[in-house]
């Protein structure tokens, strides 16, 4: 990704933020090579470190799905959820033409498509985090924002699609 190109995304998550009334903190941060490192370098512990995933349904329209480090999607359930009998994970290259963000800085701010969301129900279990890390549409920035207004800015849903690795 060029800078122009991350400076662009970055500008677009943030107007994306300012106009949902959603207060966000980008924080640089280095390449990380785990799910600890990348938490650490973002101030946050590995559970609050959410992986944006988007999600083809069978129709070819798209969702988010936001899921907590030190976990991974359990499709019979989000399938339920979303009542679907199928869902597939798209290629880099479709995810790329949907949010107009590379694999690894996904985020629902800016996305070039408006997408529902959901975020596992797992981020919301006591005590609720202060801030969540999510992409930020650039490898060398992260996102920390309040949970809370994740879902109020977004009309997300929240719901149990996870399962511990």
């Amino acid at each position: 990704m060029s800078d122009l190109n991350a400076s662009e995304a970055m500008t677009r998550v943030l107007l994306d933020a300012q106009r949902r009334a959603v207060p966000i903190e980008l924080v640089p941060r280095q390449a990380a090579r785990s799910l600890q490192e990348a938490a650490q370098l973002l101030g946050v512990i590995p559970e609050h470190l959410l992986k944006t995933l988007v999600l083809k349904r069978s129709d070819d329209t798209f969702v988010f799905a936001l899921i907590p480090g030190g976990r991974k999607l359990d499709w019979a359930k989000i399938r339920a959820v979303l009542q679907v009998n199928k869902l597939s994970l798209p290629d880099a290259e479709t995810a790329l033409a949907v949010t107009h963000f590379v694999r690894g800085t996904i985020t629902p701010f800016g996305s070039h498509t408006v997408l529902p969301v959901l975020i596992d129900a797992s981020v919301f279990a006591n005590p609720v985090p202060a801030r969540v890390a999510l992409g930020s549409g650039d490898p060398l920035h992260g996102l920390l924002v309040n949970p809370q207004d994740l879902v109020n800015g977004f009309e997300a849903t929240i719901a149990d699609i996870s399962t511990p690795e």
